[in-house]
């Protein structure tokens, strides 16, 4: 594969994957390359694809040379309701009362791209370009058009990861690595005016409707790979927080003057070669959605003063999350693995943030996968992957404040995603 070949391919991965968006775990993705994917997202200790820096960097210095190309073609159904809402007598806003449909835009593609070389015996130079994760929610009926606000409403937010990587080994069986995190994210908001009026937003003309805004940051993911036995490989993986420059066309909008930082999340990692070709894996993976004013201040802060944009502006009240994951693949042949798993974590909104969170409900907990790889006659590999995530109910406990008239918003999503991605060995 020629350098200049490959970097058509990288640039070309670049260029589409801003256009997706997508929401699993919170707003990250369940899994990163296909193979992961077929197993509930598991890679820590288990490195297979050239997308295994996104889960542990470390995994390069065992993969050898190769090119990994996938797509994912993903649909999620999301939603809510409001109920028992008295509106705002005093503006005039009638109930908000109603069931509304967060499908606007259905379905997204997700490319990835992984690439590994070895350095000699020891050494390992890898690059991953893949989509980090994201949330769209596009309502073509407004959840907020009796407060005054116009349709279609909803937020849209993408995030890209440019990962170049490199990992040693420490011995035949242990190995560091890490990846420099180059991110680009998107974001859109349409149809919130009704927060900008009466003192809600700190700059009401840098809230929503100002198109398509960017942000650029640097982070790195650091990892570890152990092989403990003949058949126990261990890793553990921990990725910094991701500076981002602001929104500044949604100043108005984000805690912080439009500040939208990628939080830091880690994990650790298990897998056993039970014999026979079956390999068992398991994950737990921390996500700290906690560190990021803008997803984790509570709606509340409006009744103590803050507006939308301050430093201490209201958010999406967004907790911490931790994904519990477990997958298990089988060489039916010599050709033929079968793969499949699940994952399980507490969703991250809280019964008391549903109504601002009906723009980004991230809610999902269970996911099933499965998935498969056919090794062809030229010994490259196609793979294919499937995850369906189960529908996930929650419903608002004193959400709604006083001033929008009280009463619950009920949140709910669904997700489906399927996949296939091309493995070249060189």
């Amino acid at each position: 594969m020629s350098a200049a070949k490959l970097r058509a391919i990288a640039v070309a991965i670049a260029c589409l994957s801003p256009a997706v968006a997508f929401a699993t775990n919170g707003y990250f993705s369940h899994g990163y390359g296909m193979k992961a994917k077929g197993m509930a997202g598991v890679g820590i200790a288990l490195p297979v694809d050239g997308l295994a820096p996104a889960t542990n960097p470390a995994g390069i210095a065992f993969l050898g040379n190769r090119l990994d190309l996938g797509l994912d073609m993903f649909r999620p159904n999301r939603g809510g309701e409001i109920t028992g809402n008295n509106g705002v007598p005093a503006f005039g806003v009638p109930s908000l009362d109603g069931q509304y449909n967060g499908n606007g835009i259905a379905g997204f593609l997700i490319p990835e791209l992984g690439y590994t070389r070895q350095l000699g015996e020891r050494m390992a130079l890898g690059l991953a370009i893949y989509g980090n994760g994201g949330m769209n929610s596009t309502y073509n009926q407004s959840p907020f058009t009796m407060m005054g606000g116009p349709s279609p409403a909803g937020v849209d937010l993408n995030q890209l990861f440019v990962s170049p990587t490199f990992a040693m080994k420490l011995g035949e069986n242990h190995a560091l690595g890490v990846s420099v995190n180059f991110a680009y994210q998107q974001f859109e908001a349409v149809g919130l005016q009704p927060f900008g009026g009466f003192g809600l937003s700190s700059d009401p003309t840098r809230l929503t409707n100002n198109g398509i805004d960017t942000a650029t940051g640097w982070g790195m993911r650091i990892g570890w790979t152990g092989r403990l036995s003949n058949t126990i490989t261990m890793g553990a993986t921990y990725q910094s927080k991701t500076r981002m420059s602001k929104f500044e066309q949604y100043a108005g909008l984000f805690a912080g003057q439009g500040q939208f930082d990628i939080p830091a999340n880690y994990g650790i990692g298990i897998a056993a070669d039970m014999g026979s070709g079956i390999t068992l894996a398991a994950d737990i993976q921390h996500i700290k959605y906690s560190d990021i004013a803008a997803i984790a201040n509570p709606l509340s802060n409006m009744n103590l003063g803050a507006r939308l944009g301050d430093g201490n502006g209201p958010g999406f009240g967004w907790r911490d999350m931790t994904v519990f994951k477990l997958g298990v693949s089988v060489e039916a042949s010599s050709r033929l693995t079968f793969r499949g798993g699940y994952s399980h974590g507490r969703q991250p909104i809280p019964a008391g943030e549903t109504f601002f969170n009906m723009l980004a409900p991230g809610v999902m907990e269970d996911h099933i996968t499965v998935g498969a790889t056919w090794k062809l006659d030229s010994g490259n590999e196609l793979t294919f992957a499937f995850m369906h995530a189960f529908r996930k109910d929650v419903r608002g406990s004193n959400s709604i404040p006083p001033n929008f008239g009280g009463g619950e918003a009920n949140l709910h999503m669904t997700q489906n995603s399927l996949g296939i991605a091309y493995g070249i060995k060189f």
